[in-house]
């Protein structure tokens, strides 16, 4: 087999491996794995809160690479005669999905900065090559919520402000911030054995309206318009968005912001083939001579498995997962 699950780092599972299926998407931080295990007396107890990692050879190399790891057994399921035990695993940044806390941040952090205060908080060693995002952000008081969703919004202001998409992912040197699209080896997606697309104008939007809060307390006057933005309307029609954002002072910004909101048909394309098993969600691949990002991508890990890939242009990712 081209894959190995290791549990507790001393347990071979391999042999007993009877299927492994992975899932990862820009819309969850946590890589998880679908495990199913042939029962017998070789088996050793499995519990969840257990380390296990998944390792395989990546495509077209040799050697084991990790594909999960550092990963926590997260549910057991035993069924059927004879008798299998189905695993759900997760990264253990799935423990920073499950968390709630408060925090204070001050003005002008970075979202790497506060990462870095969220994984010291829970014992979730950090990769020594994490980014630097280098957007200053505004303060936040984050009330009762979960870390992800607080990362999230870091994550998502840095991109209103200008900066760069990152989505967190728990490499095997720790928990890192990646820049979207920044994949040295780039694959071109060839020889696919479904292809899909579909259009819409759910989530179609033509203009725009930005405005600006009230200054008179307790009066009821309508909202300042800050700025304005069209775009096809003669085309789509009038699909109108309000937007109304504290952090927005000056007519520039809510310009910039207005004209960052407009979007047209709405497409996503679904791809399945040859599974390439080192593709997460957030790389860059080529799809007849177009650079697409890949928002999701689910995997059955076999000596010649398939993955399905879910994909969208920069664009549309930036408005889909940072500028709602």
């Amino acid at each position: 087999m081209n894959y190995k699950v290791i549990l507790q780092n001393k347990y071979d599972l391999t042999p007993l491996v009877e299927s492994i299926s992975l899932r990862d998407s820009l819309d969850q931080i946590a890589y998880q794995a679908t495990i199913t295990l042939v029962v017998n007396d070789s088996l050793p107890a499995v519990d969840p809160g257990q380390e296990i990692r998944v390792s395989g050879i990546p495509f077209g190399g040799s050697g084991m690479v990790t594909l999960l790891h550092p990963g926590v057994v997260w549910e057991c399921e035993s069924s059927g005669s004879p008798k299998r035990l189905t695993l759900t695993v997760y990264d253990k940044t799935i423990y920073l999905d499950r968390s709630e806390d408060e925090y204070l941040f001050p003005k002008g952090q970075t979202a790497n900065e506060r990462m870095r205060k969220y994984a010291q908080h829970w014992h979730i060693p950090l990769d020594k090559n994490m980014p630097d995002t280098k957007t200053k952000l505004g303060r936040a008081m984050y009330r009762t919520q979960t870390i992800y969703s607080m990362m999230t919004n870091d994550l998502r202001e840095t991109a209103k402000l200008g900066g760069d998409l990152f989505h967190p992912r728990m490499v095997s040197g720790g928990l890192t911030l990646y820049k979207l699209g920044s994949n040295s080896k780039v694959y071109v997606l060839e020889n696919l054995t479904e292809a899909s697309q579909s259009r819409t104008l759910e989530g179609a939007v033509t203009e725009v309206k930005v405005l600006g809060t009230s200054d008179s307390a307790g009066e009821e006057t309508p909202s300042k318009v800050l700025a304005i933005a069209k775009g096809q309307t003669d085309k789509l029609g009038t699909l109108l968005k309000i937007v109304q954002d504290d952090s927005v002072k000056t007519e520039a910004a809510a310009k910039k912001l207005a004209a960052s909101k407009l979007a047209g048909v709405q497409r996503l394309l679904t791809v399945t083939g040859l599974d390439v098993n080192t593709i997460r969600a957030g790389d860059v691949v080529m799809l007849s001579g177009q650079r697409l990002i890949v928002t999701s991508v689910s995997r059955e890990l076999k000596s010649a498995g398939t993955m399905t890939l879910e994909l969208a242009p920069m664009d549309d990712v930036r408005r889909r997962f940072y500028l709602e």
